[in-house]
């Protein structure tokens, strides 16, 4: 099993970035998939769910009205759009398969 993040980086407060997760090793289409982050000092918290369908998405309060997970079947990779970004989202994101699997985790850091 892989997952493998991708788009992270440095943007300006209000910016934007499309974080990518390709999954490999396992039936992407029949497992839920989540995004995580976890700022500097902070304990690891969930950001985003969607389940296998890709119909019902849950948001973090931090994070509703910015932040929008979706799916590609087809492509196996989940993304985490995030608008109107802001320092305190700050954080290594991390993918998770609700089957039990992480990626290796990407760094969004929002600064000017």
């Amino acid at each position: 099993v892989q997952l493998v993040e991708s788009g992270g980086g440095l943007v300006q407060p209000g910016g934007s970035l499309r974080l990518s997760c390709v999954a490999s090793g396992f039936t992407f289409s029949r497992v839920g998939m989540s995004w995580y982050r976890q700022a500097p000092g902070k304990e690891r918290e969930l950001v985003a769910i969607i389940n296998s369908g890709g119909v019902t998405t849950v948001l973090a309060d931090s994070v509703k009205g910015r932040f929008t997970i979706s799916r590609d079947t087809v492509k196996n990779t989940v993304y985490l759009q995030m608008n109107n970004l802001k320092p305190e989202d700050t954080a290594v994101y991390w993918c998770y398969a609700l089957s039990g699997y992480w990626g290796q985790g990407t760094q969004v850091t929002v600064s000017s």
